[in-house]
């Protein structure tokens, strides 16, 4: 399933996305259908477990088929909000994790490349977070050099502490997209990652959370992004240094991920900072990030 968090005057309210249908109102297509009440929020949904997706999956079905056609909201750009909205932890975030990507850096700084031996984690506070459509503040007075970063983003489904890499999937509730939007002087004036990756508006997610058996394999899907029309990344996740599983791993140990926590799991080459000259995003650049199989993430860098 595809799902979405959308407007409607004065609420966000949970939908589902078929491809012909538009925009189901899952809450309502469950009680009205099957006389069953659903969470009001994906996160809700994702909290309830596996009984919870199962009666989203029927309620789904039963629209579908035979449910009226005012439960369906046509689908446009206006009306999509950031997928899970309420966060109240960060972000989990791993660098240099495409190989080429590590490459390309290397080159940029003149110097032979590194290879992580464990993958190295970072955190983008909830402030950062908003979705498809929304405006990336270009925040001139603080940066100079704003870069972009498309991203696979693992959303955790089960609550786990120590999960072998065998066990790890069991704990993914499915995927989205994400743009890890940088401030690379930032981040170099710091000398760590944090800063320069948490300035207000820099983690657009969405536009839908796709679940992991409808998403499929993790490894192999392209992922792209564009500026203003023009693609700057183009890759795909078998490039990953290290994968999924690994992630989950190593993320966990002694330390317990929980329903709803984003894991984003670093971005391929093709970065501004890596291009000779560096092209970095200015006021009215429109970011398109993509990731097969789950959709196009869209959003305007505003003038702030």
């Amino acid at each position: 399933m595809k799902f979405l968090t959308y407007k409607v005057p004065g609420a966000l309210r949970l939908g589902a996305l078929d491809d012909q249908k538009g925009v189901l109102d899952l809450v309502r297509a469950s009680r009205e259908l099957c006389h069953k009440e659903l969470p009001g929020t994906l996160r809700g949904v994702i909290a309830g477990g596996v009984q919870a997706l199962a009666d989203a999956r029927v309620a789904f079905a039963a629209a579908h088929k035979s449910g009226p056609a005012d439960l369906w909201t046509p689908l446009s750009d206006d009306i999509i909000a950031t997928p899970l909205p309420g966060a109240t932890k960060n972000v989990f975030c791993v660098g240099r994790n495409y190989k080429l990507h590590i490459e390309e850096m290397a080159r940029a700084k003149n110097v032979p490349p590194s290879y992580p031996k464990f993958p190295e984690y970072f955190t983008k506070p909830p402030t950062t977070i908003i979705g498809h459509g929304d405006g990336v503040e270009r925040h001139a007075a603080h940066t100079q050099k704003l870069d972009y970063e498309v991203e696979l983003a693992i959303v955790i489904g089960k609550r786990g502490r120590n999960i072998t890499e065998a066990h790890a999937l069991e704990h993914v509730f499915g995927y989205t997209v994400l743009n890890d939007v940088t401030a690379r002087d930032a981040q170099t004036n710091h000398g760590q990652f944090f800063k320069g990756k948490s300035f207000d508006t820099f983690c657009p997610i969405g536009p839908y959370v796709v679940t992991k058996d409808h998403f499929g394999d993790w490894s192999g899907h392209r992922l792209w992004l564009s500026v203003n029309g023009k693609i700057r990344q183009d890759s795909t996740t078998s490039d990953l240094l290290f994968g999924v599983p690994k992630i989950i791993e190593s993320l966990s140990a002694a330390l317990t991920l929980e329903p709803g926590d984003i894991i984003c799991t670093g971005t391929p080459a093709g970065v501004a900072s890596g291009m000779e000259p560096p092209l970095w995003l200015q006021s009215g650049d429109v970011m398109e990030a993509c990731v097969e199989g789950i959709g196009v993430l869209r959003n305007k860098v505003l003038p702030a």
